[in-house]
């Protein structure tokens, strides 16, 4: 027995004294703004809360360590305290999806209550021991300086009342996010919910022999062991292919670490996960394809019909080889990239909770990005009608393209169909890490032609990229590196292939820039090289080059209004013409999935009360500004201020249809649904209140379905809209990153605030994969579980941050926008490389990238 004083009050605690802190604060305590982001590795920072004075990682402290202690949470904090921390990281836009925040607003107050006045660097230090993969650290150290001057100053932080386009409204759920009051998942609890946890492949590729589960199911507590046999419907899903199964059956392969053998639910997690462990697996263990270029004549047949998943060509002009044989310069190189994992805080969790619908049904919690795919997928595996499923969607806790696949979803529906109670399935950071799918491993072979003028005239490019063990969306990310394979300039010949194979790695599916951070790594590395080869500035050459209105990008798009290019690398000139070593790379980011496939968005609209909409969509918000984008665009056709409420609503049952949030899509296809769901309801405006309207519901769809296929005869159009960007990487005298300006052409941006943090952040996380991250694996198996082995950024990795704004208006987009959350990852790396080159001499055709080789200085 221990005794200890949490947040003023004495708590008795008799169980084991080597339980950590962050267990006890989360099941018996009910605090949830101590989050779990490591598993227990003390790597993340999420859960770090005050004992005796002092900031400790309650994941990694034992109970016995906290005996005769006071331990303080954010609850605990004077309530002025964590107003103003709470104002100031909303008012400096330093909450994206939040996950992190409380963590590292308790550290911000116990730096203030030992430093009320610290410098930046003071901040940055402070914050060594946290991770934030949304932000890119800038607002989050401009939110602890605000918060310690209004704390110095006993001033009330203001923030933005404004509620239309272009002013920066306050993100949706911000505040609540900040101090820890915003449920994620894994920190809803339902009463009677059991609990999952997943029995996991031992080898990448190996023959199930058979599952002795006796001594499981034995166990007090464990209610049931699940396996291939108990699903009524189809046993394999996927986005695109159904070539994935929930469970591998006795006698199949298994085909990746991430693959599931079967799954224990228990009365608690701590008993699910030991049942796991006592669950014996024998295999014939065999040998795995790993390597993607053996995979098109490899023995090894990772799926029935090869190992080839996806081939796309895109041939258009002249045969390229007559135009490099006639060409005034020819530069050739081979790129390596390699597989990324996304590190969203929040690992996959999911509940499912039987309903009363038609004598049958379930509500399934999800953080997935895309809520009508988890329906139709959980709909076909249950062998049950959709209508019975209610697909809620909870705001995720970071997503970047990780979220789009079924991970725990399923278990979850399953068990609680099966078991009808309540169940919950989580997954701890090493599961994560090897179930999710990861931005391709990629192998990438380029020519590149110019005239003596420095005009491009022809692109050969061949793509391999390693898609792993199943599809998820790999084929298209693939394809979607061959469409962008000549970057953001103009070409009017080119030859690509590429190709995306099955290997027994871990899936390779969506990631922030899906294909394209790949291809234009490539591309800026060979622009680069034709600068070299004919004396041209790197500047003169790209604007000369750029992609514009009449111009084409690789499939053949002819571009209309609407392309900034020109525009960003002006903005960048004067920093390019003052800075002594630079790079620069140019970046396209299509919007939308296009390419002939249909695209829709459904906005309803509810006037629940005379100063409350409910606004129904379908797409996801995973710290991006969805909710938020959706309710400005709603105020400014309404004309609504910040005393009308406006509530998102997104789950399946209300059949506000939304796709997949993914393709930088969702600003343009929800903000056009809003626009035309508005409309209805404007008009009723004219001769009525909102008193008057109550009741009264508006709905809108919005559909795009004029992009065309790629082999579709007559004029293309690969995608309905595109944004455009430059970065530059500024060097210091000794070769280190000294800033990274970033100007992005955003069409109308919606959100000041948002936007430069949607930047920032991506900028970041293209930092770490210019310079830092690799996914630890060898031979299909990881070489570490944990996620410091990830290498990602932290804040004292980061430099300067200059982002610029263009604002050139699309006329697809609603009053102009664009999307802006994929293509902030792109430029930077390419950027960086080229910077490096031009430091040190050295060519970098590889990421990450090898360090700079310090020139010596002059005497």
């Amino acid at each position: 027995m221990l005794e200890f004083s949490l947040n003023g009050s004495s708590v008795v605690f008799t169980g084991d004294p080597g339980r950590s802190l962050l267990s006890y604060l989360r099941t018996e305590a009910g605090i949830f703004s101590a989050k779990d982001g490591c598993s227990g590795q003390a790597t993340c920072g999420a859960c770090l809360v005050e004992v005796a004075g002092r900031p400790v990682l309650a994941c990694a402290t034992p109970m016995e360590k906290v005996a005769g202690r006071d331990v303080v949470t954010i609850e605990g904090f004077p309530e002025g305290v964590r107003r103003t921390l709470g104002r100031a990281f909303v008012a400096a836009g330093a909450v994206q999806c939040g996950f992190c925040t409380p963590g590292i607003l308790t550290r911000a107050k116990l730096l203030l209550d030992s430093q009320p006045n610290p410098s930046r660097s003071e901040v940055a230090k402070s914050l060594k021991s946290h991770l934030c993969r949304c932000t890119g650290y800038v607002k989050i150290v401009d939110a602890i300086l605000l918060a310690a001057a209004a704390l110095r100053n006993g001033d009330e932080i203001a923030w933005e009342t404004g509620t239309g386009v272009g002013v920066s409204t306050p993100k949706v759920d911000a505040y609540e996010k900040a101090v820890g009051r915003s449920a994620f998942i894994d920190d809803m609890q339902i009463a009677g919910m059991l609990h999952g946890a997943l029995k996991f492949s031992d080898h990448p590729r190996a023959r199930l022999l058979g599952i002795d589960a006796a001594a499981a199911e034995q166990m007090p507590g464990v209610i049931r062991v699940f396996g291939a046999a108990d699903i009524p419907g189809a046993r394999y899903q996927g986005i695109k292919v159904k070539d994935w199964p929930m469970f591998v059956a006795i006698g199949e392969e298994t085909r990746c670490i991430g693959d599931v053998i079967c799954g224990v639910v228990a009365e608690s997690d701590a008993l699910a996960r030991a049942a796991v462990d006592a669950i014996r697996v024998t295999y014939d263990i065999l040998e795995p394809l790993t390597d993607v270029a053996a995979a098109a004549d490899s023995p090894v047949k990772v799926h029935p019909d090869g190992n080839l998943l996806k081939e796309t060509v895109i041939r258009r002009g002249e045969p390229v080889t007559s135009l490099f044989a006639a060409a005034a310069h020819v530069v050739a190189g081979e790129f390596e990239t390699p597989f990324v994992e996304h590190a969203f805080l929040e690992t996959e969790t999911s509940i499912a909770v039987p309903a009363d619908v038609d004598g049958g049904g379930l509500t399934v919690y999800s953080q997935n990005q895309g809520i009508f795919a988890d329906r139709r997928q959980i709909a076909d595996l249950l062998a049950i009608p959709e209508r019975l499923i209610d697909v809620v969607q909870v705001a995720a806790g970071g997503g970047f393209g990780g979220k789009e696949d079924l991970t725990v979803q399923h278990h979850a529906a399953l068990y609680s169909h099966c078991l009808q109670r309540p169940v919950k399935v989580h997954l701890r950071r090493p599961e994560s890490l090897r179930m999710h799918p990861k931005r391709h491993h990629m192998r990438l072979h380029y020519r590149l032609a110019c005239d003596a003028q420095g005009r491009l005239t022809a692109l050969e490019a061949r793509i391999l990229g390693d898609t792993g063990a199943y599809a998820s969306v790999g084929g298209e990310v693939v394809a979607r590196t061959g469409t962008h394979a000549a970057g953001a300039y103009h070409l009017p010949s080119v030859d690509v292939v590429a190709r995306a194979y099955y290997t027994n790695n871990p899936p390779a599916g969506a990631f922030r820039g899906f294909g394209v951070n790949q291809a234009t790594f490539a591309m800026e590395r060979m622009v680069e090289a034709l600068c070299e080869a004919g004396g041209f500035d790197p500047w003169d050459f790209r604007y000369a080059n750029a992609l514009d209105k009449g111009r084409m990008t690789t499939t053949g798009h002819v571009l209309g209004d609407g392309v900034g290019l020109r525009q960003c690398l002006a903005a960048v000139k004067p920093a390019y013409d003052r800075t002594a070593c630079t790079g620069l790379a140019c970046a396209i980011k299509n919007c939308g999935i296009g390419n002939g496939v249909e695209e829709i968005s459904d906005t309803r609209l509810k006037v629940a009360a005379a100063d409350r909409i409910l606004l129904y969509h379908g797409w996801t918000e995973m710290g991006q500004g969805m909710h938020t984008v959706a309710c400005q665009i709603l105020c400014e056709v309404l004309g609504l201020d910040a005393a009308v409420t406006v509530d998102i609503r997104c789950h399946t049952a209300a059949e506000a249809v939304g796709g997949m949030t993914t393709a930088s899509r969702g600003t343009v296809l929800l903000g056009n649904s809003v626009i035309a769901a508005a409309e209805g309801l404007k008009a009723d405006l004219a001769n009525a209140s909102l008193s008057d309207l109550v009741g009264r519901e508006y709905s809108a769809r919005y559909r795009v379905d004029w992009t065309t296929a790629p082999d579709a005869p007559g004029g293309v159009v690969s995608h309905f809209s595109y944004g455009y960007a430059v970065h530059m990487a500024a060097l210091d005298s000794d070769g280190a990153i000294d800033t990274i300006y970033a100007a992005h052409d955003a069409g109308r941006i919606v959100n000041p605030l948002l936007f430069e943090g949607q930047v920032e952040g991506g900028v970041v996380m293209g930092l770490g994969y210019a310079t830092r991250e690799r996914f630890p694996l060898k031979a299909g198996r990881l070489t570490s579980e944990k996620l410091a082995a990830l290498k990602l950024p932290r804040v004292k990795d980061v430099p300067a941050i200059v982002v610029i704004g263009i604002e050139c208006p699309d006329t697809m987009g609603p009053f102009g926008a664009k999307g802006v959350g994929e293509i902030g990852t792109i430029p930077t790396a390419p950027a960086i490389a080229n910077a490096y080159c031009r430091y040190d001499g050295q060519p970098r055709n590889r990421l990450p990238l090898a360090p700079v080789k310090r020139v010596p200085k002059k005497e």
